[in-house]
C-alpha cells in the first residue's frame, strides 16, 4: 500500500455505511479521515487541523451519520458561508439517505419560509450559517435539546469573519452533554479558546502544519505596475486552457475584472457578497459544469468551495492577510492533483510577499512576460529608530565641536 493511502476498513464504520461509500466510489480515506473517524466514532471531542482540500467534510460526516443512525438525536454543523453550507449538505445527503436521515441548509439570502417548511419535515442534520441559525432560534423553530453532535467547520474562517459572538451564543443554548468536533486549517487563539471553553478533553488530530499547502501546487509571482495587471491577466488566460479561479480584494474589483474578461470574450462569472444567493449559486454551478471557464471571486470563495479540477488560481490582488494565500491556492491541487498558483504583486508589496514566503517556508519564484514591462521590488525603506536618531545627533554634535 502506498504511503498515506488507506481504505475505510478497520476504522469502525458500519457495514451499511461502507457499502454506501463503495457505491459512491470512495475507496481511499484521506489522512485526516483515517485519523479522525475512529476517534469520532468513539464519541470523543476532536480538534482537526488539516490543509484545505483534504477531505475534512467526510471526516465528520461519516461518524455523524453513523451516530444518528443509532439513535434519534440531531446534529448541527456551523459553517462560515452559504456556499459551504450547500456543499456540506450535498456531502451529507450522499451518505445519510441510505439511513433515511434528512438534512437541511439554513442560510441567509434564502427565503426563510422555504427553510421553515424544510424544518417542518423534521430533518436531523442542520447545516447552518450562524446568523440565520440565531434567527431561527429566536423564532423558536429549532429543537435544540435534541442536538447531540456539534461540528464547527472552517472554524478559523468563521472567526475571521467576526462570528465569534454568534458562535458563543449558539453553543450556550445547546445541551452540555454532546460531542463537539472542530475542523480548521489553522489554529488561531480564538479557535483554541473555543476548544478550551466548550469542549471536553478534545483530542487533537493534525495531518499538516498550519500554512502547509498541497505538495503538487506550483507557484510564481509577476511584479508589475498596477495599471498593467489587466493586460497581463488577459495574456495569461489566453495561454491557459483549463478552469481558472481569480481572487480580487474587493467586490467592486471582482465585478470590474469579470466585466473586462467578458468584454474580451472570456466566459467568466463573478461571486461575492453583493451578489444574491441565486446569482452566486448560478455562478458556482456554471463554473463547476464548465459553462464558465473563469470564476472571479473575493475571499468569500477562498475556503470551503469544493470544485474539482481547478487548474489555476490567480491572485489578481494579494490577500489582506498572508495566511489567506494558503486558503486561496488550496482551491487548486486538491486530492493529490497538480495545480498552479500565480500572484500579481506591485513593486511596493515586497513585505507582503516576504510574509507569504515565511508562512509557506519557500521562496516564490519571480516570472516575467515578454509583452509586459519588467519591474523589480522597491528597496525597503529604513525603519525609523529613535535610538539611531539620537546617536546620529550626538555624532553630528561631536563633529561640529
Amino acid at each position: 500500500m502506498e504511503k498515506n493511502h488507506f481504505n475505510f476498513y478497520g476504522l469502525g464504520i458500519a457495514p451499511a455505511l461502507i457499502t454506501t461509500l463503495e457505491r459512491l466510489k470512495f475507496h481511499i480515506a484521506t489522512p485526516i479521515q483515517h485519523k479522525a473517524i475512529p476517534l469520532a466514532l468513539e464519541g470523543k471531542d476532536i480538534v482537526g487541523i488539516a490543509q484545505t482540500g483534504t477531505g475534512k467534510t467526510m471526516a465528520f460526516a461519516i461518524p455523524t451519520v453513523q451516530h444518528l443512525a443509532q439513535n434519534k438525536s440531531r446534529a448541527l454543523v456551523l459553517v462560515p458561508t452559504r456556499e459551504l453550507a450547500v456543499q456540506v449538505k450535498e456531502s451529507f445527503a450522499k451518505i445519510a439517505q441510505t439511513f433515511g436521515i434528512d438534512s437541511v441548509a439554513l442560510i441567509g439570502g434564502d427565503p426563510i419560509q422555504k427553510q421553515l417548511l424544510a424544518l417542518a419535515k423534521d430533518p436531523r442534520i442542520m447545516i447552518a450559517t450562524p446568523g440565520r441559525f440565531i434567527d431561527l432560534i429566536e423564532r423558536k423553530k429549532i429543537r435544540l435539546h435534541e442536538v447531540s453532535i456539534l461540528v464547527l467547520d472552517e472554524a478559523d474562517r468563521m472567526f475571521d469573519m467576526g462570528f465569534a459572538p454568534q458562535i458563543d451564543r449558539i453553543i450556550k443554548t445547546l445541551p452540555k452533554v454532546r460531542q463537539t468536533m472542530l475542523f480548521s486549517a489553522t489554529m488561531p487563539s480564538a479557535v483554541m479558546n473555543i476548544a478550551a471553553t466548550h469542549m471536553k478533553i478534545p483530542v487533537s488530530v493534525e495531518v499538516a502544519p498550519p500554512g502547509t499547502v498541497a505538495e503538487k501546487v506550483t507557484h510564481e509571482i509577476f511584479i508589475v505596475q498596477k495599471e498593467m495587471r489587466k493586460e497581463l491577466l488577459k495574456k495569461i488566460l489566453a495561454q491557459s486552457r483549463g478552469s481558472v479561479l481569480i481572487f480580487c480584494r474587493t467586490k467592486i474589483g471582482a465585478t470590474r475584472i469579470a466585466k473586462t474578461l467578458r468584454d474580451a470574450d472570456f466566459k467568466a462569472a463573478e461571486i461575492h457578497s453583493d451578489r444574491s444567493l441565486s446569482q452566486r449559486q448560478n455562478a458556482l454551478e456554471g463554473f463547476k459544469s464548465g459553462r464558465f471557464r473563469i470564476l472571479v471571486a473575493t475571499d468569500i470563495a477562498a475556503r470551503g468551495i469544493d470544485v474539482k479540477g481547478i487548474e489555476l488560481v490567480i491572485n489578481y490582488d494579494l490577500p489582506d492577510m498572508a495566511e489567506n494565500y494558503v486558503h486561496r491556492i488550496g482551491r487548486t491541487g486538491r486530492a493529490g492533483c497538480p495545480g498552479h498558483a500565480i500572484s500579481f504583486t506591485t513593486p511596493d508589496q515586497k513585505n507582503d510577499v516576504l510574509n507569504i514566503e515565511k508562512i509557506l517556508k519557500i521562496a516564490l519564484p519571480v516570472s516575467t512576460h515578454p509583452d509586459i514591462p519588467s519591474v523589480e521590488f522597491e528597496k525597503s525603506k529604513p525603519v525609523f529608530s529613535f535610538d539611531r536618531f539620537r546617536a546620529q545627533r550626538r555624532a553630528h554634535s561631536r563633529r561640529r565641536r
